[in-house]
């Protein structure tokens, strides 16, 4: 019962009793059954939300071994403008869960987004759930609006449906390699010319009148990730399958911490290249300056939210592998201000350090210029928010969005630019980044295209 009288005590006096509470011990062999029937049982709502590590037990990760999942919405957060404002008088019971889009930039900065926006998604969207869902390994945990015993018992009797074959997929690009290379190019100007020290620049990949079971597409993505920032939402006809390794923010008690991903190398084809793609990517002195850069920003995030003398840099060039890749991960963190909401510290530090560049703004407003797609969620972030002003948030990165209404299907990637950068390993590194991806729809991206 330890996790439920956590999570109930953590609300105010006026709100516990809305909600009932129920425990229940799972053994780690059943955790892949009882994931199932989370994921076949919320496929039905029109709002669900599954948070959980792919990767290693003791990677950084919003749960060490199990999951989080909200099925249901008690009530539904999306952007209305002056979303943080919103945020900051929202009164919930359950954990929020949802996204925090791009372009919630434009609500923190004077910027604005006028790229072809296909997807068509809110700037923001976050449910409370009627049912949230705790797994750690050994409890389950149900936190409900309704009779969380009963909830319970029907969770316990769901028949986990049978993945559906994902369809092959040609992802046509948005914006064509010459041009991509080209944009590069331009980049490097702007750094010449002292604009930017550092931009992330990002291309849209997409299908129309595609028809796919988003939950089975997520099933065989995490089949081919080992990640520990997974996620699949379902927010009404907007699916969103996140295979991302990076980590935003975490609030934990006051503590703030980041763990920024700059610098890349793929995985080696034996064991022997494999360790020697580690120690280039560690000694690379463009990986770490782009690494470094971004550390700087973040750090400068932070000071808005923290205590003077509290930031420190925990981890610096951190080397950490996953299923296709290898990543640089550092680690800064800082002790919230008394005087700073928890919503105000996450406001600060977006969007994400590491999918902009530096300076800040000047990068985001030569982002919009460049690019030809509206991020919206991409490069946002996806998580969860306590009723106590905890939160965890990652990157929205590797990821496939899906728009089933209107059968469209969205992948971006990108990769940050610096004074050193060659256009033809930037755009192949996109490639790498993507392979997953590439794997899962079984047919080659096509670069043939006009942009548009």
């Amino acid at each position: 019962m330890a996790d439920a009288e956590k999570l109930k005590t953590s609300f105010p006096p006026y709100l516990r009793a809305m909600l009932t509470h129920f425990v229940f011990s799972i053994p780690s062999e059943e955790r892949a059954l009882w994931r199932r029937r989370v994921m076949s049982l919320g496929e039905k709502q029109q709002y669900f939300a599954l948070l959980e590590n792919q990767g290693e037990p003791f990677a950084p990760s919003w749960i060490a071994e199990g999951l989080l999942a909200g099925i249901g919405a008690k009530q539904v957060l999306k952007d209305k403008g002056a979303f943080f404002s919103q945020l900051k008088n929202a009164r919930f019971s359950n954990p929020l869960m949802g996204y925090l889009g791009y372009d919630l930039k434009n609500q923190v900065e004077k910027l604005h987004s006028q790229n072809s926006d296909k997807l068509g998604t809110p700037d923001a969207c976050l449910f409370e759930p009627y049912h949230f869902i705790k797994y750690d390994g050994k409890e389950l945990s149900i936190s409900s609006y309704g009779d969380a015993k009963e909830f319970f018992e029907e969770l316990a009797t769901v028949l986990p449906k049978a993945l559906e074959e994902t369809p092959k997929v040609t992802l046509e690009a948005r914006m064509s390699e010459e041009n991509y290379l080209k944009k590069v190019a331009q980049v490097i100007d702007y750094i010449k010319q002292g604009e930017v020290y550092e931009l992330n620049l990002c291309m849209e990949y997409f299908a129309e009148n595609v028809k796919i079971h988003a939950p089975s597409t997520y099933e065989q993505l995490m089949q081919r990730s080992e990640v520990p920032f997974a996620a699949y939402l379902k927010l009404d006809d907007i699916h969103t399958l996140c295979a991302s390794p990076e980590r935003f923010l975490k609030n934990d008690g006051g503590k703030l911490l980041s763990q920024p991903i700059k610098g890349t190398r793929k995985r080696g084809a034996t064991k022997l290249e494999d360790e020697a793609l580690k120690e280039e990517l560690l000694h690379s002195e463009k990986d770490r300056a782009e690494n470094v850069m971004i550390v700087d920003l973040v750090r400068n995030d932070l000071t808005r939210s923290c205590e003077y003398g509290s930031i420190e840099v925990e981890e610096l060039f951190g080397i950490y592998s996953f299923t296709n890749v290898h990543q640089m991960i550092s680690t800064v963190s800082g002790s919230l201000r008394k005087d700073v909401h928890w919503s105000d510290a996450i406001k600060y530090a977006f969007p994400v350090g590491s999918m902009t560049g530096a300076p800040k703004i000047r990068a985001m407003q030569l982002i919009e210029e460049l690019e030809l797609s509206k991020r919206g969620i991409y490069s946002g972030s996806i998580g969860i928010i306590y009723p106590n002003g905890d939160f965890d948030l990652n990157v929205v990165i590797r990821s496939v969005m899906y728009n089933e209404k209107d059968s469209y299907l969205s992948v971006q990637a990108g990769g940050a630019i610096t004074y050193d950068s060659k256009a033809e390993e930037e755009f192949e590194e996109i490639q790498i980044k993507l392979s997953n991806i590439r794997k899962l729809f079984e047919k080659p991206f096509i670069h043939k295209i006009t942009d548009k």
